[in-house]
């Protein structure tokens, strides 16, 4: 399907994290032709920027990948993308943003699991399983593709049809981390998103999105964060995160990193555990919430470190809710503990 106009039309698997984003480590490995501009764009944040007269020697500056024009038929392009969080894949975004004379016509994805060494070359030579079908794209859109598929991938190839540019690939869906060191009981952020960890919902994410709560390191600007708009009524910001796995909680920790002045004044941090997955926006707060750290005072940018006995509750645990009082932006949501 295809979004005609931002915000009129809710994809439901869009809300999903992105697995092969390069800010959780996803990778462009190899395209068979990258003429115009290079295949590193299609992981990139955002969407894409044009600059009119912007040129370089091989032609017209591009934000996306683009191959030359094909004169070889029968024949198409490609592009094997390593994620960044292997995973379960929801749906796609072939997202042709300023790609109006020169998108592809058609677009198909390929999958793999791949487990050991892997090279460009082994990966070349390896067994793919089709989940997206050779599917009709649109220029200067956001081409969004449910999948049908629930088994875990470590590698997707984006097939174009003949040639063209992309701007931007979304690979969205749900983490499927190797749980064995979860197992053995070491001590693990059991809320992170490369351990599964999942945001499943917040009152507000109107400046940064909420997945970027909790994903890998640090925060590199205030835009990597989560952060909510100005409260002008009585009340808090929250966020709910589904633990990768039912778990006891020893230490949390709460990093305001470049928040200064927008930064919450305080937080607390409540945990719940439920059988099935019930939550959402809508019942969020109606949930009978356990108390894990009380409502403490921020700085700003600033690593904030809880354990022992500034916290309430270990749980178990299978969802935490953090709340902000009364608004602001967290850049990581950290909570460390063993498996239950």
């Amino acid at each position: 399907m295809n979004a005609p106009e931002e915000g009129k039309v809710r994809v439901a698997f869009a809300e999903l994290i992105d697995l092969a984003a390069e800010k959780v480590g996803g990778r462009a490995l190899y395209a068979n032709d990258e003429f115009f501009a290079p295949k590193e764009n299609l992981l990139k944040p955002g969407r894409g920027v044009f600059i009119p007269d912007k040129y370089t020697e091989f032609g017209k500056w591009m934000d996306g990948w683009e191959t030359r024009r094909k004169r070889e038929l029968p024949g198409h392009d490609f592009c094997i993308l390593q994620l960044g969080l292997p995973g379960t894949v929801r749906g796609v975004n072939v997202d042709t943003h300023h790609f109006l004379g020169n998108f592809p016509e058609y677009a198909s994805v390929d999958a793999l699991e791949a487990h050991g060494e892997v090279t460009v070359e082994s990966l070349l030579k390896a067994t793919w399983t089709p989940i997206v079908p050779r599917t009709k794209l649109v220029g200067g859109t956001q081409n969004y593709i449910p999948v049908a598929s629930e088994q875990r991938w470590t590698h997707l190839r984006l097939n174009i049809f003949p040639d063209g540019g992309v701007a931007r690939f979304r690979v969205h869906g749900v983490v499927k981390p190797d749980l064995v060191k979860m197992r053995a009981g070491e001590l693990v952020d059991l809320a992170a998103a490369e351990n599964g960890g999942t945001v499943v919902t917040c009152n507000d994410s109107f400046f940064g999105p909420k997945d970027n709560l909790i994903l890998p390191g640090r925060a590199a600007t205030m835009g990597d964060g989560w952060e909510t708009r100005r409260k002008r009524v009585p009340g808090f910001d929250w966020i709910v995160v589904k633990l990768a796995v039912p778990g006891h909680i020893e230490r949390v920790e709460v990093d305001t990193n470049h928040f200064k002045g927008n930064f919450p004044d305080m937080c607390s941090l409540e945990g719940c555990t439920l059988q099935e997955d019930i939550l959402d926006f809508a019942n969020a707060r109606d949930i009978a919430w356990t108390e894990i750290l009380p409502k403490t005072k921020l700085q700003a940018s600033h690593q904030h470190f809880f354990d022992g006995k500034a916290l309430r509750a270990a749980g178990p645990f299978t969802h935490v809710r953090l709340n902000i009082f009364p608004d602001g932006g967290i850049s990581r949501l950290r909570v460390h503990g063993r498996v239950a």
